[in-house]
């Protein structure tokens, strides 16, 4: 039995005071809600702040990116042990704009997600097209390098410790969102080709959509039979609009 995951992905965004009215905000809203998890990704240096916000409460965290090396010489760099230290449950990995903005490869991306798994982090592996793909009719063949890049790597019985959230680039920050049809085809898409390598993986499969949800479309997305929560950016940084989101799935 899957279980839907709302993660909020704060991105770039963010200080000490506004972090903490957001922080004390959720834990009151979300307090109760059974039958989902939900969890905040936050920028490195507010990780702290979120765990001692956070602790005992019913929302998980976790961060926005990890290097693909242990600790070492690798200055500017946080491993994946150091976010445990932080008592991160998730990572982020692969997200588009790391992708498309800092050129990280499929190949970068799956060493990442093997750091993660290594500690017991659980990667939020990201996966998505850009306008031009989609418009090109590749969607599926660029869904499929992304995610044999990491089968590849760790295997594919690694997906069961992770969870994929579907991303299409032009919906990311645009306010375009794909129809609950177009996003259920494609999570549909990814499931199917995990089960060609190991069925019991696939049913159990958690596979977000993130690219623009929010309050008023969320529990339409959620509806669908393939799409298991929602990876949430700008409205993750709203304490009644997250938690709105959390109460559709």
């Amino acid at each position: 039995m899957r279980v839907k995951l709302v993660a909020g992905n704060w991105k770039m965004n963010g200080n000490l005071a506004s972090n903490q009215t957001l922080l004390t905000a959720l834990p009151p809203l979300l307090s109760g809600l059974t039958g989902m998890n939900c969890a905040i990704c936050a920028p490195y240096p507010y990780l702290a702040q979120v765990e001692q916000t956070l602790k005992g409460t019913n929302i998980a965290w976790g961060a926005q990116d990890v290097c693909q090396y242990g600790n070492g010489a690798y200055t500017g760099g946080v491993s994946a042990a150091m976010l445990a230290d932080f008592g991160c449950s998730y990572v982020l990995v692969g997200h588009s704009e790391r992708r498309v903005i800092f050129g990280e490869s499929d190949q970068l991306v799956a060493l990442k997600f093997a750091a993660a798994q290594k500690v017991g982090l659980t990667p939020i592996l990201c996966v998505g097209e850009t306008l031009t793909e989609r418009e090109s009719g590749v969607t599926e063949q660029v869904i499929a390098r992304q995610l044999d890049a990491v089968i590849g790597n760790s295997g594919v019985t690694a997906l069961a410790r992770t969870v994929i959230a579907y991303e299409p680039v032009w919906a990311i920050g645009t306010g375009k969102t794909a129809t609950p049809d177009e996003a259920q085809a494609v999570h549909a898409f990814i499931r199917t080709r995990v089960a060609l390598l190991d069925a019991r993986v696939a049913a159990g499969l958690v596979i977000q959509y993130g690219g623009s949800v929010k309050a008023s479309n969320a529990r339409m997305l959620f509806s669908m039979p393939d799409i298991d929560g929602g990876l949430i950016g700008g409205a993750a940084l709203i304490a009644d609009e997250f938690a709105a989101i959390c109460r559709a799935a």
